[in-house]
């Protein structure tokens, strides 16, 4: 059982982060913001896929503008992605963001600075501030000889004491670099530094391929230390995979279980099945399936129900047949071509 940290409780829309709360799901679309229909498109496949909290580029007003509109057509709150331009963060609470995502210390003189915290407390949304290797001030470089946990957590916590200096205190802190280990040192460190809640990403992961392998190993490490309160898979990639790949993550760890958790063996020589097409069938099919189960396929029939015992429903693979099983006891014997088609049957009967 893992022990989180208790962090700060702050609200995005009507999604609670940190505290008690459940971990919140992230990702970002990659469309342009102004372009409504295919914004709203995009969130909603990803709102079935299970994302919690979508972040959008506001690059100019009328990106602003256009989120009044984006949040009638969906279901999940927004954060707006804010540079340097103090303008935009005003005009994006203005048309109903759930949430600011900028550095204080990037939009210029304390009078701008004070009219977002100002708009931000009026519409009661909170900030999300945030660093990443790339993005650190030259003095805590030169102060901390480089890039290195030190100087990112000290760069975040400048920006936080700007917003407390201005009695300001929703808000979420990231601190991201494409270095795993630099990732993990740096959230263990400000974990310890602040209780604000903190949202888990490892920067610039790159591809799918290899991107996920590097998110699951930082976001998963930190989350099994307590770490973290929301997270996003960041990904050169369709942002759908984001999210799969980020409900997987909990589901690995145990921290949600939402929808179908598909384990599978790595196939062996007693395999006498194409286990791998049948796997990537039943994965297709159970894919947007709104069930809370475990499934497992199993590719023989010595260590299947054995293995995946804890598993609500499975297929254990013989030769030119197979054996359904529920927790472990067997259910029935079927051929090979109905194992898929006898599954989902036994599966659509589970309440």
């Amino acid at each position: 059982m893992i022990k989180r940290k208790e962090t700060k409780k702050i609200y995005v829309g009507k999604v609670p982060v940190g505290g008690d709360s459940f971990i919140s799901i992230q990702s970002m679309t990659n469309t342009n913001t102004k372009d409504v229909k295919s914004t709203v498109s995009q969130i909603k496949k990803l709102e079935e896929a299970g994302c919690d909290i979508i972040r959008v580029a506001v690059n100019d007003l009328d990106d602003a503008a256009a989120l009044r509109e984006i949040k009638k057509e969906i279901k999940i709150p927004i954060i707006s992605d804010i540079q340097f331009d103090y303008k935009l963060a005003l005009a994006a609470a203005e048309n109903e963001s759930d949430a600011i995502r900028l550095n204080p210390g990037n939009i210029g003189e304390s009078w701008k600075i004070k009219e977002v915290i100002e708009a931000c407390k009026f519409y009661n949304i909170p900030i999300r501030v945030g660093v990443n290797s790339g993005s650190i001030k030259e003095e805590f470089l030169d102060k901390f000889k480089g890039v290195n946990a030190s100087s990112i957590c000290l760069s975040a916590m400048e920006e936080v004491e700007i917003l407390e200096k201005n009695n300001f205190y929703d808000i979420a802190v990231s601190l991201k670099a494409s270095s795993v280990n630099l990732t993990i040192e740096s959230y263990r460190k400000f974990s310890e530094m602040s209780n604000y809640p903190l949202h888990l990403g490892v920067t610039e992961a790159g591809t799918p391929k290899k991107g996920i392998v590097k998110s699951a190993i930082g976001i998963g490490t930190l989350l099994s230390e307590g770490i973290g309160d929301t997270i996003r898979v960041s990904l050169t990639s369709d942002p759908l995979y984001e999210v799969i790949a980020g409900k997987d993550i909990l589901k690995a760890l145990d921290l949600r279980r939402e929808g179908i958790d598909l384990i599978s063996c790595p196939t062996c020589a007693r395999t006498k099945v194409d286990l791998i097409e049948i796997v990537k069938n039943v994965e297709d099919r159970l894919y947007a399936m709104d069930k809370n189960l475990k499934v497992a396929i199993m590719g023989c029939a010595v260590n299947g129900p054995g293995e995946a015992k804890e598993a609500d429903i499975g297929i254990a693979c013989g030769n030119g047949n197979g054996l359904i099983f529920k927790k472990g006891e067997i259910v029935k014997k079927v051929p090979e071509e109905k194992l898929l088609s006898e599954l989902l049957s036994e599966i659509e009967k589970i309440g």
